[in-house]
Formats: C-alpha cells, structure tokens, sequence
C-alpha cells in the first residue's frame, strides 16, 4: 500500500511539481488543494486520432483538458512544466503490457509523442471538503480505490475497454451534497455514476481494488462511485498499441489551474 504524507505535501503546484521532479514519489491526493490535477497520456502520433476520438465519445471518464503537438513536453496548463519529469510516478507500457514505472520518462520522450492531459477526481476533493463531505482516502492518508466495471466504453478507432472507476465513501446525509458539488465540475468527471451496491457495476470486492488502496467505510458511508481517468489505460491494455506512456494510478500532473476555472455555477 502507498501512503500519503500529508505534512510534506506542497501547497501549491509549482513547489508540488518541483517535488516530484526531485523523485518524491507518493499519490498527489491533497496536493496543492484548490488546482486541477491531470491523469497523462502519451501516444505515438499514429495514435493520437484514435485517443482524440475516444475522450470525444467518451467525456464523462476522459474530459480532456489539454492535448499537446507532437514531441512537445509542456501544457498551456502549467507555465515551464515538464511533462517528462513533473508527475511523482509515471507508467511505461509496450504492446499493452506495462513494462516499468519509474519517476522519470524523459529518456523515452520522442518527437513523436501527443501528450493527452484528462481531467482528474482529485480536482472536485477540495471542493467536497469545503461543503462539508469528509474524503477518506485522505483522512486514511491512501491512494484512492479504482475499479475496472462491467461497463464497455464507447469504441474509438482501435481504442476500446471497460469504464474504471475511483470510489470515495459519503456519509449517506451528504450523498446528495457530493453529487450536488461534483456535477458543476464536468471537466473533472462531474456527477458520479452510481451510488451504492458495487456488484450493479460488476464490482465484486471493495477490499480488492484493480488500482490504488482499499479505503475503509466509516459507520453509516455510502460507496459512490465516479468515472475515473485510468480508463484510458484499461483501453491501452485492451486495444495493445506498441508503446505508451500513463500517470501512475494517482500520481497525477498537478496543473496551475484553479479547480474554480472548472466550476459551474
């Protein structure tokens, strides 16, 4: 199980990013709270119109945010940010099987890669906090839980795969609110899909996420559930192209962005 260190987490996102590029390597939960935080995919251009297509069908788990001209290393999101360096761990995957994970990517990076920057859950965090709604994986100092589901996102060119979902326990009088606060930021996933009994969404095991850590119902929590931006990365596992680089599962790319920027009144 990786832990967060809330002590040493940086409060603002240049800092944040300057940390993980120095090699600390724990989920960015909690990070620099009141910024956007990005999930990262990075394709050959051969692959870039499949993964574009992909998000547009598939909005809900793959809002994009940003997509980059080939070879490039930063994002408008983020001023002298370094794609290659800036995210606390990243994942290498070749033929759809994941190959390594190392903190560092920049002796991978080709003039031939699109970078895709998809908006995160982590983003709607601070909001639940200011209204009130506790977020356990950071009371409990954990990854968030993800869960690949029975449910088949829409195809896209040679991308296909299930739907992956984060799951964050609520307090059942503030299930309302939760849904209330995260469904005016659709860019970071916005409303969630289900709410409650995992086994509707072919979840058989809270205890055994595909991604991330267990984290603990207190008395009285409701799971609930939100489109998660791995899916793109059960995608790569499914659709097997030669070589792609992720976001290790909640070790996101911390953006300038205020979440406010993506909030709807």
């Amino acid at each position: 199980m990786t832990t967060i260190v809330p002590a040493a987490a940086a409060a603002d996102p240049a800092t944040a990013r300057g940390r993980f590029r120095a090699g600390v390597a724990v989920p960015s939960s909690g990070w620099a709270p009141g910024h956007t935080q990005a999930n990262l995919v990075v394709l050959p251009r051969d692959w870039a119109w499949d993964m574009l297509l992909f998000g547009q069908r598939n909005p809900q788990p793959v809002p994009l945010l940003d997509v980059t001209d080939p070879g490039a290393v930063g994002t408008v999101l983020a001023a002298g940010a370094d794609l290659r360096t800036d995210l606390p761990r990243y994942r290498v995957w070749r033929d759809g099987e994941l190959v390594d994970e190392p903190t560092d990517v920049a002796a991978l990076w080709t003039d031939d890669l699109v970078a895709f920057l998809i908006g995160c859950s982590f983003s709607f965090e601070t909001a639940l906090l200011d209204a009130g709604v506790p977020v356990r994986n950071i009371e409990q100092g954990r990854n968030v839980s993800m869960y690949r589901t029975d449910r088949a996102c829409r195809p896209a060119g040679r991308l296909s795969g299930p739907l992956v979902v984060s799951m964050r326990p609520v307090p059942a009088a503030l299930v309302a609110t939760a849904v209330q606060v995260t469904a005016r930021m659709p860019q970071v996933h916005g409303a969630p899909v289900h709410v409650g009994s995992p086994a509707d969404l072919g979840i058989a095991d809270l205890d055994r996420p595909d991604f991330g850590d267990p984290v603990e119902l207190a008395p009285g929590d409701v799971p609930v559930f939100w489109a998660c931006g791995v899916t793109p990365q059960a995608a790569l596992m499914a659709s097997r192209p030669p070589f792609a680089i992720t976001h290790a599962p909640g070790h996101m790319f911390v953006t300038d962005v205020p979440d406010a920027a993506y909030r709807q009144l």
